[in-house]
């Protein structure tokens, strides 16, 4: 007996509706519909057609200073000036208001279809452990609906913040999934680089930096961490957000140093909604776009995935948290408007998002954990165009968020 039996959905990959059936949060069941012959289930629901995804993974994201709107005095005008405001904002941040404002993003991530998350936890002298304290116990509130995993980030650099490096090393020992670095911070890359790998190495952890956020070509930490990666034995479990100074390269060096990042398997994240309000703005002409060369980094088989990263505060005073709005930015900005490209930014959010994060088990197979978001519409194209508000989704099969819309028009035909 089914706990629970999907019929008639749309696949990937997959031209024939399917049935899916789970047992105990798990895939145990999948066959074309349409036989004479279905399992007995608890509970049946129709998928009329419309297609079903593995879950969003939503591999970076800052859930401590989110929803800062309402206290900036000011707008940011550069990188600098929104790390500076935030560091003068996190003055007067609480456990418990940053417990509320994460919560906020996350319940905004569930009912838009995530089900596994990445977020950086802010580890200082000014905060302490405080933001890291919040995020313990934020990932075994919500874990029924989220598997959350938690970077011990140091914003504010590591060797240019003393205490950081203690506070780090006691945040891994709590706990912290993976180990966070920050290469614009701190002026000395190697001292900081290596205090990063040394300590991924002690917990036996990946890593995840935060890396060349400029539009400056000279700024490619992102080849001194792959060269590390490789020395360390450790590809496959690093990862680096933003990384846009790379756009700014000429091709053919941008080229030789996208095959050192697919030599280390790194993971590279990008993050439009940041990325494009933050770079380029001191073009006077022929202003650039500022984004890492997502078809490039493709081209040469990197895995490159997709973070919303932050929700309305000084680096982003926009967005919200929901993955599809973030591909459809960068749809429009990487020029990847084609029907295949729909299924590219798909993949980014899910298999690869999942590899990136060495998420097991994931996937809509056999033996695959039952993590999945049902949509009304029955292709990758337009789920990514339509961005609808109608989804359902279930953690481990149990349904965890439903949205339905109603509209109503008056007068037309």
């Amino acid at each position: 007996m089914l706990d629970l039996l999907l019929t008639q959905v749309r696949l990937q990959k997959e031209t024939r509706l399917m049935d899916v059936g789970i047992r105990q949060g798990t895939i145990v069941y999948l066959a074309p519909s349409g036989g004479e012959h279905l399992p007995e289930a608890h509970r049946t629901q129709q998928g009329n057609g419309g297609m079903l995804l593995p879950g969003f993974v939503e591999p970076h994201i800052h859930l401590d200073k989110a929803y800062l709107l309402s206290r900036m005095e000011q707008e940011a005008a550069s990188l600098q000036d929104a790390i500076r405001m935030t560091a003068d904002m996190k003055q007067g941040f609480t456990k418990e208001d940053m417990s509320a404002r994460s919560m906020a993003v996350i319940r905004e991530a569930v009912r838009s279809g995530v089900t596994h998350m990445r977020c950086h936890a802010e580890v200082d002298p000014i905060l302490g452990l405080s933001a890291f304290e919040a995020a313990i116990e934020l990932k075994e509130k919500v874990k029924h609906a989220l598997d959350l995993q938690i970077v011990v980030f140091p914003q504010e650099g590591i060797s240019k913040s003393a205490g950081t490096a203690e506070l780090m090393e006691e945040a891994m020992r709590l706990g912290g999934d993976v180990v966070g670095g920050i290469t614009y911070q701190d002026l000395d890359l190697s001292a900081h680089l290596q205090f990063v790998f040394d300590l991924a190495d002690k917990y036996g952890k990946p890593i995840d930096f935060h890396a060349d956020f400029s539009d400056n070509p000279e700024q490619l930490a992102i080849a001194e961490i792959a060269r590390r990666t490789i020395a360390a034995g450790m590809q496959g479990q690093v990862s680096a957000g933003h990384v846009t100074s790379l756009g700014s390269l000429e091709r053919g060096q941008a080229a030789k140093a996208a095959e050192l990042i697919k030599e280390a398997d790194l993971h590279i994240m990008s993050l439009p909604a940041t990325d494009l309000f933050i770079n380029g703005r001191g073009d006077q002409e022929k202003q650039r776009r500022g984004l890492a060369p997502i078809s490039l980094l493709r081209e040469k088989g990197v895995n490159v995935v997709i973070g919303v990263n932050n929700v309305r505060n000084p680096f982003t005073p926009f967005g919200k948290a929901d993955p599809l709005e973030t591909a459809w930015l960068l749809a429009v900005t990487a020029y990847m408007g084609g029907e295949a490209d729909a299924r590219q930014l798909i993949e980014m959010l899910t298999d690869g998002a999942a590899r990136a994060l060495g998420i097991q088990h994931y996937g809509l197979q056999i033996g695959a954990q039952a993590d999945m978001v049902l949509f009304a519409v029955a292709s990758e194209r337009d789920i990514l165009l339509d961005k609808p508000e109608q989804r359902t989704v279930w953690k481990r099969g149990v349904k965890v968020a439903e949205t339905h819309v109603a509209s109503s028009l008056q007068g037309l035909l």
